[in-house]
């Protein structure tokens, strides 16, 4: 069985990755000694993107659906040496999701509840609403082949709840974003509101596997719904990485890192793998779905253990800054310019892919530039109260 998202209910939108998810926050400088500087993980910039072009082959060429009508036949046609492989981008949204609990758990130390949220909503919500607002301008063009939502359900969309709304959704991947927020709430809670402590976030990951496993046992939707089994384990292996990187070597984090790469592993292959069967697109062997888990956490663990930090290199920042704008509107927009460049041009299939991803790039630098430099700032103004030094001093009056 595919490991796909949620279905869409539009007869010809059927994005089916994953992703975020991260999408996802901005990795914050690492905590330093006092005295000196915070210290970048530009490595965890580049795993970002990394994890973000492994979707993105996957959205292109490793599935098929409405990217077969942009290409015209489907993706294992257009490369058949190369389709196999990119089946297996659909691990870049776990990883993803090991990052993201890493970042979370970084950002949200020693914040309050209202810092915390500020800081999530104004990091999200700026690009986001740039591309539903985007991708349903373009497909709302006469000569784009692909429908656009209803207006209701584009207005719905911008609130990032048309999941458990049951709306049609925009962009596709924006089902991680659902699963992120759903992480956040349950950091914040039992967490970021207590205040984080070294014991305390490490009950958290416990408390949160075992829930999650018992949730899953005892087939109750709504525990599924709050609990997220499936992708628990890679949020949690994420902050297990995380005690770490704060920490140093620890057999109790080592442990909370074990449990979750275990666990991911099975959740990924039950979801990922199938029989080989002419009807799907592709077989992926479940001893390679364990491998490239296992390669994830590992990547993270060496930014975590510092076996990285040579990688400090300054487009690694710029590379983390493009990830999030490009994961939210490579697939949809993507498919429009592969038909404009195929049917359009008539340009080889070697040459689309990469102008494709090119100009994905160029768009979420613009989305970055645009968007996210002047907006994100101002939000997060807005919804910081000012301090009592910051508040305007009421004039004297006259006598």
């Amino acid at each position: 069985m595919d490991h796909t998202a949620p279905p869409l209910r539009t007869a010809t939108l059927e994005p089916k990755l994953p992703p975020l998810g991260e999408a996802g926050p901005q990795p914050p400088a690492s905590p330093a000694a006092p005295g000196r500087p915070p210290v970048r993980l530009r490595a965890l910039d580049g795993l970002r993107l990394l994890a973000a072009m492994m979707v993105c082959l996957y959205h292109y060429g490793g599935r098929d659906g409405d990217v077969s009508r942009a290409w015209g036949t489907s993706p294992r046609n257009v490369f058949p040496d190369w389709s196999q492989a990119f089946a297996y981008g659909s691990l870049g949204v776990q990883i993803f999701f090991v990052i993201s609990g890493f970042v979370i758990c970084m950002s949200g130390w020693g914040r309050g509840l209202r810092a915390f949220a500020v800081s999530r909503v104004s990091r999200l919500f700026p690009a986001y609403w740039a591309a539903v607002v985007l991708v349903t301008a373009v497909f709302a063009l006469p000569v784009v082949v692909y429908d656009p939502v209803s207006p209701s359900d584009a207005l719905v969309n911008l609130t990032m709840l048309q999941m458990p709304l049951g709306a049609d959704r925009v962009l596709g991947v924006c089902w991680t974003l659902w699963v992120e927020l759903r992480f956040y709430v349950l950091f914040a809670v039992f967490v970021v509101i207590p205040g984080a402590t070294r014991r305390r976030v490490v009950l958290f990951c416990a408390a949160w596997t075992m829930a999650a496993v018992l949730g899953d046992a005892a087939d109750e939707p709504l525990l599924d719904l709050v609990l997220m089994p499936e992708y628990a384990p890679f949020f949690i292996g994420g902050i297990g990485l995380y005690l770490l990187h704060r920490f140093g070597h620890d057999a109790t984090a080592w442990g909370i890192v074990a449990v979750s790469w275990l666990l991911g592993q099975h959740y990924a292959v039950e979801r990922l793998w199938h029989a080989p069967d002419p009807r799907f697109f592709s077989y992926r062997p479940s001893w390679v779905i364990v491998a490239v888990v296992t390669v994830g956490f590992a990547a993270v663990a060496a930014v975590a253990l510092g076996r990285l930090s040579w990688m400090n290199w300054r487009w690694l920042t710029v590379a983390g800054a493009l990830t999030y704008p490009f994961y939210l509107v490579h697939e949809h927009l993507g498919w429009v310019v592969i038909h404009a460049l195929n049917h359009g041009l008539g340009l080889p299939h070697a040459v689309v892919l990469p102008v494709t991803v090119a100009s994905m790039l160029l768009l979420a630098w613009l989305l970055y530039r645009l968007v996210e430099i002047p907006l994100t700032p101002r939000l997060k103004r807005a919804l910081t109260p000012p301090r009592p030094s910051d508040a305007p001093v009421p004039p004297v009056p006259r006598r």
